[in-house]
C-alpha cells in the first residue's frame, strides 16, 4: 500500500510538472489564445508570481474580471511591492467597478484607486499606472476619490517623465474642461513628437471624430495608414468611428473582418468588442 501511494504521489507530481507550462503559456498569451494559456498555466495549483499573474492577465484579457483580481491579490501577498501587480490588480478592480451593480460598484472603485495609487507609489516612474490614476481622477466623483485637481497634478508628474504622454495627459485634462481648442493643440503635439507611433495619431484622429469633423479626422486616419496599413489598431479605431457616427458602414464591417482575421496581440484591441462592433455596423 505505501509503494502504490508514493507512485500515485510521484505520478501526480509529474502531471502537475507536466501540465504547468509557463513557455507555452506566454506563447499562447502573446497569440491572444487566453484560454490555452490559463490551462498551461494551471494557477489554481500554483504559488508562483509569475504564473499568476500571466493566468491574471488571460482571465482579465476574457473578460473575467473576479478571478483576474483573485489571482493578483494571491500574487501580492507573495511580492507585496511589485509596481506591475498592484497596476494591474487596479484595471481589474476598476472593470469589476464598470461592471457591477450599482450597491457595489462604488466598494470597487475605491479599491482600484487605492490598488493604482499603491502602483504609483511603489514606482514613481510607472507612467501607465500614473495614466490610469489620472484617468481614474478625472472620471470619479469627489466621494469616491476622483478630482480634477488631482488629475492635474498627476498630469504634471508624468509631464516630468514622458513629454508623448505629458500632452496626452493635458489633451484629456482639456477635453474634460470642454476646452477643445487646447484639446487638440496637445493631440497634435504628441503625435508630432511620435510620428511614428500609431496611437498618438488615432489619438488625434478618434479626438476630432467625437468633434464631428469628420472630413478632418479620415485625413489623420489616412496618415496612420501610410504609416502601416494593417495595424488592427488602426482598423478597428476607423471602424469604430464610422459605427459611432452611423457613416461608412459597409467599410466599417470591411475592416472589422479584416481586424479579426489578422494575427492580433494583447496590446490589440480585444475581439469581443471588434465582434460586438461588427453586429453594431450590421444593425443586428
Amino acid at each position: 500500500m505505501k509503494t502504490l501511494l508514493s507512485l500515485h504521489v510521484l505520478a501526480g507530481s509529474f502531471w502537475l510538472c507536466w501540465c504547468t507550462d509557463p513557455g507555452a503559456a506566454q506563447q499562447f498569451y502573446d497569440r491572444t489564445e487566453y484560454r490555452k494559456a490559463i490551462g498551461a498555466l494551471q494557477p489554481e495549483r500554483s504559488r508562483d508570481v509569475a504564473v499568476l499573474a500571466l493566468a491574471a492577465k488571460s482571465y482579465y484579457m476574457l473578460g473575467d474580471f473576479k478571478k483576474a483580481s483573485e489571482l493578483l491579490e494571491r500574487a501580492i501577498v507573495q511580492e507585496p511591492k511589485r509596481s506591475g501587480l498592484h497596476h494591474w490588480l487596479g484595471k481589474s478592480y476598476g472593470r469589476r467597478a464598470e461592471t457591477s451593480i450599482f450597491i457595489t460598484a462604488g466598494r470597487w472603485a475605491s479599491k482600484c484607486r487605492q490598488a493604482f495609487e499603491k502602483a504609483v507609489e511603489l514606482d514613481p516612474e510607472n507612467v501607465e499606472a500614473m495614466s490610469d490614476l489620472m484617468e481614474y481622477y478625472i472620471e470619479a466623483p469627489g466621494f469616491l476619490g476622483g478630482g480634477m485637481d488631482k488629475a492635474s497634478a498627476m498630469a504634471a508628474r508624468i509631464g516630468k517623465l514622458d513629454p508623448v504622454e505629458m500632452h496626452y495627459a493635458q489633451a484629456r485634462l482639456a477635453e474634460e474642461r470642454k476646452d477643445f481648442m487646447t484639446a487638440e493643440k496637445h493631440l497634435r503635439a504628441a503625435a508630432d513628437l511620435a510620428p511614428r507611433q500609431m496611437g498618438r495619431i488615432l489619438d488625434l484622429a478618434k479626438f476630432l471624430a467625437r468633434q464631428g469633423r469628420v472630413q478632418e479626422s479620415d485625413a489623420v486616419f489616412q496618415r496612420a495608414a501610410r504609416i502601416t496599413p494593417e495595424d488592427p489598431k488602426l482598423l478597428f479605431a476607423m471602424a469604430q468611428a464610422y459605427v459611432q457616427n452611423r457613416r461608412n458602414l459597409a467599410e466599417a464591417r470591411q475592416l472589422l473582418e479584416r481586424f479579426l482575421a489578422a494575427p492580433l496581440t494583447p496590446d490589440d484591441p480585444p475581439r469581443a468588442d471588434a465582434e460586438r462592433l461588427l453586429r453594431q455596423a450590421r444593425g443586428s
